[in-house]
């Protein structure tokens, strides 16, 4: 596991955007998995930069989203494919097609996290997976629980996740109580892990995911069991490491 520490938020942009972009040069048909949230965005921000400048290209890659909000409408301003589009799909070169994201308004949910499997195994393994790490310990939305699925299921969100996002929505009431998530077994294939964490508020769990004992009661720990993690911190996030 390699961690980098940054001092600000420019150098940590350009480094997490540059992984990704030789990623693109060295393999122009990669498989990217993609995460949501306010910590990447800067990363995204940047390879839209690059991608205008010329730097890098999307056009034969394709990408997997962690996850998706069960129950939002279509266009609904926090649904996760919304926000992929807004953030970086439509401001690059990517081909819409070839981007997925799970689908939280499928009829039949189950079905819908085998199918969602089956086009990682068809079309993966996955590259380089982005990953942030809540509060308590999840990646995607794997909530911390005495044993955690390992394929993409329907998860029951805790209330300290809702709250924790309630402030994207008009109220808690509107946060939606589930979501379709990759597995901590899907996401533990992927050929290389960043995860990326910003705020002096994830120091806790930072030091918890990467230096404490590995549980399932903290799902983040589990990267400690995969070969090839590289971790992006803001100097707040990384204070306890020492």
């Amino acid at each position: 596991m390699n961690i980098y520490t940054f001092k600000n938020e420019a150098d940590f942009n350009a480094t997490g955007a540059s992984l990704i972009a030789s990623l693109l040069h060295t393999k122009p048909r990669a498989v990217l998995g993609l995460a949501t949230g306010s910590t990447p965005v800067g990363i995204y921000g940047r390879l839209i930069e690059m991608y205008q400048q010329g730097l890098v290209s999307f056009a034969k890659a394709s990408s997997y989203n962690l996850d998706e909000y069960v129950g939002l409408p279509d266009g609904h301003p926090e649904s996760y494919r919304t926000f992929m589009n807004e953030k970086l799909f439509n401001h690059i070169d990517i081909q819409l097609e070839n981007t997925h994201v799970p689908n939280g308004n499928a009829a039949d949910l189950e079905e819908e996290c085998i199918n969602y499997d089956g086009m990682l195994e068809q079309n993966g393994p996955v590259d380089l997976q982005i990953l942030g790490i809540g509060h308590n310990g999840h990646i995607g939305f794997n909530e911390p629980d005495d044993s955690l699925d390992g394929g993409t299921h329907v998860a029951e969100l805790q209330e300290k996740t809702r709250t924790a996002n309630a402030r994207f929505f008009p109220s808690l009431d509107d946060v939606p109580k589930q979501a379709v998530t990759m597995g901590v077994g899907s996401i533990l294939k992927a050929k290389q892990i960043l995860l990326l964490v910003r705020g002096e508020d994830k120091a806790e769990i930072v030091k918890r995911a990467l230096k404490g004992p590995i549980t399932t009661q903290c799902p983040a720990s589990l990267l400690q069991c995969h070969p090839n993690v590289v971790v992006l911190l803001d100097q707040g996030a990384g204070r306890l490491l020492g």
